[in-house]
């Protein structure tokens, strides 16, 4: 973490100087700004906290409740999010308060008991990351958000009791095209309305979504016709596994599932309810909490269940549906206008909660949108990019929504109809061969812009194209300090570019590596130099790093490249953390667990979401330069 570069500064690193000319939230509304987000759930959340880091963008971020959320929804993190978590800064906070899911039980009726472990599986497979899955409340994952949005420079929080009702886009107008309406929702104030201004708007407000409707989407899918009850519990229980996550299936009574939550004593409990009628809505059977309980003591028998609190509780039924598009132009315009209103979240997939991938494939909707935004907004990428956005999230939530469909089946699926084939039912047996799914690692981005050709795969086959930077352990040369290579990728909207050294290479004068770097520092054509405004540190848009292959003390900082040693800042100080070597202490070596070309070396190009835009030789120039003249424009 840097924090001293523009001078000593003292009290909290996370707390940044405030930028003047920003509106605090309750202030008069403004007439214009640059983004305006609907919803403050994890996708408005995570979009929120990305643009308030930008002292010259203005967000306003509306929500129609009246304050934060406490308690319930969603509650599961997998890796993949406790990765872009690592990025934003909070990712030990969470490990420290969340419950690590570390195994998973199945439990089923046997020959001799009611019910009967049955299984007992691996939750995360090793290697997968240096992640763990995780269990915590989602309102304390708005407070982290919301944390880092209140001490970013604009100061940004949300303004509270206010909703989209509707907005137009006035697609010939240059500047603020959206006109958003908005309508206040405190009590005596429901009937008082506003207009803001927008230059994008983004609809996270849900499956009921009123900026998708306004734009004319629709979700298209079906629904299961099976209610589903969910309750936050304080419990004394015989239930062996009250503090594993478990699936427990009864001969007759259905299925529920176990999720242990943070604390040490809370669980969440998802108990199958009855199936419903064709044009049947939960809401009409009148069930409460107390059906919840009543149904889950039924599956539990012979265990006991003695419910001393329930904190949440809600039911729900089962939807697969996925909106058309996830942006406000038409298929016929693409080529000649660019998206003013986006949509994330549930305002464009739902799913069921089972495979806990909502809150993720939300946040990570707006992880993609974020930098791309804060990339047009600064200049340095043309609107046109904003059209990547609806290309590969819309992909990615099409493959959740049809991977929950089918799993949803095969939770619900009759006891009988759960057969056992190598020692695993059939539920245990989907379950282990869906872990790469959920736990967020199976995403890769189609062919694009934004994403190169696999040509030069074979250079480094553990980072494919198109899939998420895979964070391996480095030893940072200036320091000796033992750490993951990924975790200096912040959610700054920077691309990463590393530079893996050949084998006999050292950063001298003449290497490979030292040639690259130096045709990036100084040759106009270079990308660095091409994409980098005047006045700015040489590492603002591409952060250029690169790893050795030999041991920190067999390697010479100050011999290394000057792109590896930048002068920073306003009073050019060195940035010594740039180097990095391969080796560490318990023998773990990131080209060997990378794939990575040993003779060869390469670079690999890494978005600013974390995922592999390109991996390329040292020596191809050209193929770099063109892959960033083709996303962001020159300013050198």
């Amino acid at each position: 973490m840097q924090y001293h570069v523009n001078g000593f500064k003292p009290g909290d690193p996370d707390v940044f100087p405030a930028a003047p000319g920003h509106r605090r939230a309750g202030a008069p509304l403004p007439q214009t700004v640059d983004v305006l987000i609907a919803g403050s759930g994890p996708a408005g959340l995570c979009l929120a906290a990305q643009l308030a880091r930008v002292p010259q963008i203005r967000t306003m971020l509306v929500e129609p409740r009246l304050g934060p959320m406490e308690k319930g929804q969603a509650d599961g993190i997998s890796v993949r999010s406790m990765e872009m978590f690592q990025a934003f800064g909070f990712a030990e906070k969470v490990l420290r308060e969340s419950v690590w899911i570390n195994e998973t039980t199945f439990w089923a009726p046997g020959a001799e008991a009611p019910l009967t472990r049955v299984a007992r599986v691996q939750d995360v497979p090793d290697g997968s990351s240096e992640m763990p899955h995780v269990l915590i409340n989602q309102a304390r994952v708005h407070d982290m958000f919301l944390d880092l949005m209140r001490n970013a420079p604009t100061r940004l929080e949300p303004d509270y009791g206010l909703k989209v009702v509707g907005l137009r886009v006035d697609p010939a107008a240059a500047e603020f095209p959206v006109t958003v309406t908005l309508q206040h929702t405190a009590p005596g104030r429901e009937d008082q309305t506003a207009q803001v201004r927008a230059n994008y708007v983004v609809g996270c407000d849900g499956a009921r979504s009123n900026v998708r409707a306004a734009i004319g989407g629709a979700l298209h899918g079906d629904a299961a016709h099976q209610a589903w009850g969910v309750m936050d519990v304080l419990a004394v229980t015989d239930f062996p596994d009250w503090r594993m996550k478990s699936f427990v299936r009864s001969q007759d009574d259905g299925i529920l599932m176990v999720l242990p939550r943070e604390g040490g004593h809370l669980v969440r409990l998802y108990v199958e309810l009855d199936a419903l009628g064709e044009h049947e809505r939960a809401a009409d059977r009148g069930m409460g909490a107390g059906d919840i309980i009543a149904k889950a003591q039924r599956i539990f028998s012979p265990f006991r269940l003695d419910v001393k609190e329930v904190v949440w509780w809600s039911i729900y039924e089962i939807g697969h549906r996925l909106t058309d598009k996830f942006d406000d132009v038409p298929e016929d315009q693409v080529a000649t206008r660019a998206p003013r209103v986006m949509l994330a979240g549930d305002a464009c997939h739902t799913h069921s909660p089972k495979a806990g991938q909502g809150m993720n494939v939300s946040m990570g909707d707006t992880f993609n949108l974020g930098w791309k935004l804060i990339s047009v907004l600064t200049g340095r990428a043309a609107p046109a990019l904003l059209h990547s956005y609806s290309g590969e999230r819309r992909a990615a939530a099409k493959g959740l929504v049809e991977f929950d469909h089918k799993w949803a089946r095969v939770v619900g699926a009759r006891a009988e109809d759960d057969a056992t084939t190598d020692g695993l039912p059939r539920v245990a047996r989907e379950f282990v061969s869906n872990l790469p799914f959920t736990c967020g690692l199976t995403i890769q981005y189609e062919r694009s812009a934004l994403t190169g050709a696999p040509t030069h795969q074979h250079l480094a086959t553990g980072w494919p194209i198109g899939k998420r930077f895979h964070s391996a352990p480095v030893v940072r040369l200036a320091d000796a300090r033992p750490m993951q290579l990924g975790h200096c990728i912040e959610a700054d909207a920077r691309w990463r570019l590393f530079i893996f050294a050949p084998a006999d290479d050292i950063g001298h004068q003449g290497g490979a590596v030292a040639t690259l770097c130096d045709w990036l520092e100084h040759d106009p054509a270079s990308p660095v130099r091409r994409h980098t405004a005047q006045g700015e540190d040489a590492d603002a848009v591409i952060d250029t790093r690169a790893v050795f292959q030999q041991g920190a003390r067999a390697l010479d900082f100050g011999a290394m490249p000057t792109l590896l040693r930048p002068r920073v800042g306003r009073y050019g100080l060195c940035d010594y953390e740039k180097v990095f070597c391969a080796g560490s202490k318990r023998g773990e070596d990131i080209f060997g667990m990378r794939g990575i070309d040993r003779a060869a070396g390469c670079m690999v190009v890494v978005r600013p979401d974390q995922y592999v835009g390109h991996v390329l030789p040292l020596h191809a120039r050209n193929d770099l330069a063109g892959y960033f003249a083709d996303i962001l424009r020159a300013r050198g």
